[in-house]
């Protein structure tokens, strides 16, 4: 066996490609990723700061090529990495983490609503509720309420 062989490996993707019985996958958007959602904070944060890569690269001592790469959601970024690029930006790391977090609950509802599949369907999802008080009108604790899937 070759070395060429020896380092050919099967490639699990990360968005499987749809199948026939998925029912019209064209229309569903597709799931997001997390490195996309946190990715797209930095860079939205970033661009409504008027600061360039450059200056949030050398801000948080990140290389501009790996910044932007995290940025397009190319590069699954560390915490330490994600912190300091968040410093950078006057942030948190659980600002940008609950950014990203509300991000990923407004698409995940976006795409449940054009989803057309009955409740318990294969493939489908359960209601998510809220943990708090019933009746509470506003958000328990100070990411909005911890999510639990039924």
């Amino acid at each position: 066996m070759t070395i060429r062989a020896t380092n050919q490996a099967d490639v699990i993707p990360l968005r499987p490609l749809p199948t026939a019985a998925d029912p019209a996958p064209r229309d569903l958007p597709r799931e997001p990723l997390w490195r996309d959602l946190v990715g797209e904070v930095l860079r939205r944060e970033r661009q409504a700061q008027g600061r360039t890569l450059k200056d949030v690269s050398e801000a948080s001592r990140i290389s501009m090529a790996y910044l932007s790469e995290v940025e397009r959601g190319r590069k699954e970024a560390s915490s330490e990495v994600l912190a300091a690029a968040a410093q950078a930006l006057g942030l948190s790391l659980a600002d940008v983490l609950a950014l990203a977090g509300e991000r990923l609950v407004s698409l995940t509802a976006a795409r449940d609503r054009t989803r057309s599949r009955p409740l318990g369907a294969a493939g489908g999802h359960r209601p998510v509720r809220t943990t708090g008080p019933v009746g509470a009108t506003g958000p328990a604790g100070p990411m909005g309420g911890v999510l639990l899937a039924a």
